[in-house]
């Protein structure tokens, strides 16, 4: 340890173990040592290794105790602490709180099991000269617990910037506290950078979308940092696959029920502008936000499919060609030849979108899963913003961060629904 000459010394201080704390450093008064003349804080800050000791509980040299808390306190009021890091060999950094006089630290977030940690941490003395301490240790390997996995989706690809993405856990979690350990646990970062956050559908499944649209052309990476964390009694993180999705341009379908005109916008131009015809009474199209589930060149769609009887007045069995999926209860927007003379004019379908051979070929060669198709001014009721395909955006940005766990609202349980066969032509 390095000090100036003054009549002060600073003695070690010997490390005390707190019942509860998984690792407790204890700082001493004048970590730093004392400081004549000039201005302290412009001091080299130095290793205060003489200051400061470390114990790994009380039971000895064991690896710590991955579901403890990480400790760290000041010896007394002469000294204090002014920030800690606490991060893991594979970058995973550990939450923590400072006491506003700098004499606790102590872990939010928990620890990793049969993980390897560096703890940074900086003090100063009474007269603001700094000191720092680095210190690394083991968390022991976990008992017999369950293993929380993640799968996320979609698939790796390029989507429109509609596309949310989604997390599906292999066990449930319904805690409040259980959940924020997920779900800080579960990274999305994209570039260029949004503001977005998760919501929670149910108890096996989250989504996450940014405010807005994602940009166009954006690299989205999402991981899981669960590995190794407690998240419950006998219950833990386990590896999770990495994704890597990417944008391509913004392109929006906007459908107006009322005038019978589909307009595509791509990157915020007019592009094309199709007549359409969409669903008649009793069968209204919904409306509302929709994402571009897949595109299914041949699709046969059965009203008896929907509740509708066989040889009823209402019935039909058709092959559709060029069949843009929508939801997954069968609304589409297809090639609709039998009904070219009201598209413009008049709704006529069974709840879908319905356009000439030619338009339909254009509307699927132009957009790609993810996309947005919009609806507006149907006598149908709203798209449901889960269970039914992605009606994520039909939820304004208050209501979307409730779903998260890391805020005080509670998260609506809604439920997922079972996918069902194509729904009209």
């Amino acid at each position: 340890m390095r000090h100036t000459e003054s009549s002060c010394g600073a003695g070690a201080g010997r490390g005390r173990v707190v019942g509860r704390a998984l690792l407790v450093f204890v700082l001493g008064a004048g970590v730093t040592g004392c400081f004549s003349g000039g201005n302290p804080l412009s001091a080299e800050p130095y290793d205060a290794a003489d200051q400061i000791s470390f114990s790994v509980s009380a039971d000895g040299d064991k690896p710590a105790d991955p579901d403890k808390p990480l400790e760290i306190v000041a010896k007394d009021s002469d000294g204090r602490i002014t920030d800690v890091s606490a991060v893991d060999a594979t970058g995973r950094h550990v939450a923590g709180e400072l006491a506003a006089d700098g004499s606790r630290w102590h872990s939010t977030t928990p620890l990793a099991a049969d993980a390897q940690y560096t703890v940074r941490v900086s003090t100063e003395d009474e007269d603001g000269a700094p000191g720092r301490k680095v210190i690394t240790f083991t968390t022991g390997k976990p008992g017999a617990h369950k293993r929380l996995t993640v799968t996320f989706g979609p698939e790796a690809g390029t989507y429109g910037v509609g596309q949310p993405v989604t997390a599906e856990l292999n066990e449930p979690v319904k805690e409040p506290a259980q959940r924020a350990v997920v779900e800080r646990a579960l990274k999305v970062d994209s570039t260029p950078a949004v503001t977005g956050t998760w919501h929670w559908v149910d108890d096996k499944k989250l989504h996450y979308r940014p405010r807005d649209y994602w940009p166009t052309q954006a690299t989205i990476e999402v991981r899981s940092n669960l590995e190794g964390i407690k998240v419950g009694d006998r219950l833990r993180g386990g590896a999770s696959k990495p994704l890597t999705l990417r944008t391509g341009d913004r392109v929006i379908a906007l459908t107006d029920a009322a005038t019978h005109q589909l307009t595509v916008f791509k990157n915020g131009e007019e592009i094309k502008q199709i007549p359409v015809t969409t669903g008649k009474p009793g069968f209204e199209t919904r409306n509302g936000v929709k994402v571009v589930l897949a595109k299914e060149p041949l699709v046969r769609m059965r009203s008896s499919t929907v509740g509708i009887a066989e040889g009823s007045s209402e019935s039909y069995d058709l092959n559709v060609r060029f069949a843009t999926r929508v939801t997954w209860s069968g609304e589409y927007v297809h090639a609709a030849p039998w009904s070219v003379g009201s598209q413009g004019y008049a709704n006529v379908s069974h709840g879908c979108v319905g356009m000439s051979t030619a338009n339909a070929e254009w509307f699927f060669d132009t957009v790609r899963q993810g996309d947005i198709v919009e609806v507006v001014n149907s006598g149908g009721d709203m798209m449901e913003p889960f269970g039914n395909g992605f009606g994520d955006w039909n939820l304004d940005w208050p209501k979307w961060q409730a779903g998260s766990a890391l805020t005080t609202t509670k998260a609506p349980n809604t439920q997922d629904t079972a996918r069902l066969e194509p729904r009209a032509a």
